[in-house]
């Protein structure tokens, strides 16, 4: 789907590289997260995978096509959320009209549902509904195309608590094994029961390119009452006691993708030993 080869990136020819020989390889039938500290180039990234911006080294295809070449057969294919975003003073049934014929797979049944699972109001116009209603629906529209790319910047930032649990739903329920997404947030704990596989970014490089069954068969979490306890590579004091992060065992446990976000980031390289 995605094939990133030795990527090099500089805004300009007297800043240092963004990027400098990045590789990487994206599947479909996954939900990625692309986590990085602020600065490290999330968003930067995103765009010249979706061919907003052109690598100044190295190559990013998706599907085989170079998405900078901006070939319709490819566009159609591809459905950008960014982070902020603008939208007209038109009705929702008028921006569909208007919009979903750029997408062969559109699919409206499924737009429907998705609108009524958030509770939108069809007939009102668009620059009318807060801002949480407007990422809302562009979420839904977005899961409507059927675009076999579908990458969300921040798409949990304005969405209340029913509807961050809505989204996760939604996400999980609407999604073929041909589609790839690319989910980039500082909200973790809004995502972390739908990825699959993290992309953990820092410096102009990935610390981390790993799916949830490849850290588990690596590491192990869990809470503890004391942070001394046998082999903890990593632990965050919490009420009650600590979060902790060990060697794999043969006990069941599930990934806390924060906290091991936390480890990689501020830890030592004992710790990144064990997710190389």
């Amino acid at each position: 789907m995605i094939s990133i080869q030795n990527l090099k990136f500089n805004f300009s020819k007297k800043q240092q590289p963004l990027f400098q020989d990045l590789n990487c390889e994206l599947q479909s039938g996954s939900i990625v997260g692309l986590l990085g500290k602020n600065g490290a180039g999330k968003t930067t990234l995103l765009k010249l995978m979706i061919g907003l911006l052109q690598p100044t080294g190295g190559s990013v295809s998706i599907m085989g096509l170079q998405p900078f070449e901006r070939q319709p057969s490819l566009l159609q294919d591809i459905y950008f959320l960014p982070e902020e975003f603008y939208l007209p003073g038109i009705s929702i049934r008028s921006y569909v009209n208007a919009n979903s014929g750029f997408y062969p797979r559109f699919d409206a049944a499924l737009l429907s549902r998705l609108i009524a699972d958030f509770e939108l109001p069809e007939s009102e116009r668009l620059s009318q509904l807060s801002y949480g209603q407007k990422k809302k629906f562009l979420i839904a529209f977005a899961l409507a195309t059927k675009c076999r790319l579908l990458v969300l910047d921040e798409p949990t930032n304005g969405l209340d608590i029913p509807s961050k649990s809505v989204f996760r739903k939604v996400m999980a329920g609407s999604l073929d094994d041909d589609q790839l997404v690319i989910i980039s947030t500082h909200q973790v704990r809004d995502v972390e029961n739908l990825i699959d596989r993290v992309l953990m970014l820092e410096q102009g490089r990935f610390i981390m390119q790993k799916n949830i069954y490849e850290i588990l068969s690596k590491l192990h979490f869990a809470t503890a009452s004391s942070p001394e306890g046998e082999n903890i590579l990593y632990h965050e004091m919490v009420p009650g006691g600590y979060k902790v992060i060990r060697p794999h065992t043969d006990r069941d446990s599930s990934v806390d993708i924060e906290l091991l976000f936390n480890a990689i980031s501020n830890s030592t390289e004992k710790m990144k030993e064990y997710v190389k």
